[in-house]
């Protein structure tokens, strides 16, 4: 089994459909369907098993994609190995990002970080914290920058800290808010995160915190939005109220915006941390990208 059918069984298990899993491995379907029959006679099982046109992993399968799993990591560690013997600044530099950090702040900063180390070949993921806190976890990444208290246990530096804020169309008392119409994004409705050890409170927790702190109704919830940045705007439009990270408030807005304060003078924020194991800095593109990070943002 080559590194190509190791990546196959991955895609299968992720997508659980065959044609989904051939385009991400630029393949036909019929080509990946023959190198799934090439693989179940070498190993004498079945893979897959299929029901109508969906299709399930067979018991023998998903162990098959836990090897391939540790087969891809082992390999790109002997990548990363080889690369880092000939003393450059070379290789490949797997980071992962929240969205809002990847949107606005790494782009320039990567450009510049190319252009200092030509050499470098780096691969990126962006999705939700709890996502690339993931891949940080099965060693998919090297470095994740993520919003949220992650508990984790090897190297972990603050980025940035954002304040947490009500923001509303005209001046209002916080005593009003249970009677108010407020506005949320449905990420808040998500549940924390649990991966092992590692725990995670969510946004959504700590500002419940806060509110079952002061109030006890809950709050007038009228309208449930795709993300932050569309709270603003019905804010804006007189449509309620919003509780937000204040960098999805601009000056502009001309909003009124109120800090989240706990009852014992503790401001709210929300942190960004940068976070990867110590044990990586033994490749130089590692060590040089956390050095290049630190410079720019660590504000320890």
């Amino acid at each position: 089994m080559n590194e190509r059918d190791c990546l196959l069984l991955q895609y299968i298990y992720e997508e659980q459909n065959l044609t989904r899993a051939a385009e991400r491995l630029f393949i036909t379907q019929p080509a990946l369907t023959y190198r799934i029959l090439q693989l179940e006679k070498e190993f004498g099982v079945a893979i897959i098993s299929k029901r109508g046109k969906s299709i399930k992993l067979t018991a023998e399968g998903e162990y098959l994609v836990t090897y391939a799993n540790k087969l891809l990591i082992d390999l790109r560690k002997t990548k990363d190995h080889l690369a880092n013997m000939q003393n450059e600044v070379q290789g490949s530099l797997r980071i992962g990002f929240t969205s809002y950090f990847g949107r606005y702040k790494l782009p320039p900063l990567l450009k510049e970080f190319i252009h200092l180390y030509p050499k470098i070949d780096i691969n990126v993921d962006s999705g939700l914290s709890s996502e690339i806190f993931e891949l940080l976890l099965s060693e998919d990444i090297h470095v994740a920058i993520i919003r949220g208290d992650y508990k984790w246990f090897d190297q972990k530096h603050l980025i940035d800290e954002e304040r947490i804020c009500v923001i509303s169309n005209e001046d209002i008392r916080l005593d009003q808010l249970p009677q108010l119409p407020r506005i949320i994004p449905k990420i808040e409705r998500k549940a924390a995160h649990k991966y092992k050890n590692y725990t995670y409170s969510s946004l959504h927790q700590t500002i419940e915190s806060w509110w079952n702190e002061r109030f006890f109704a809950p709050p007038n919830i009228t309208m449930k939005v795709d993300s932050y940045e569309t709270c603003t705007e019905m804010v804006k439009n007189q449509l309620g109220y919003a509780i937000v990270p204040s960098v999805f408030v601009k000056p502009e807005d001309g909003l009124h915006c109120t800090d989240l304060i706990t009852l014992d003078g503790q401001a709210i924020t929300r942190k960004t941390w940068m976070l990867y194991r110590k044990a990586s800095l033994h490749l130089n593109v590692v060590d040089r990208f956390v050095e290049y990070l630190k410079e720019h943002y660590v504000r320890e």
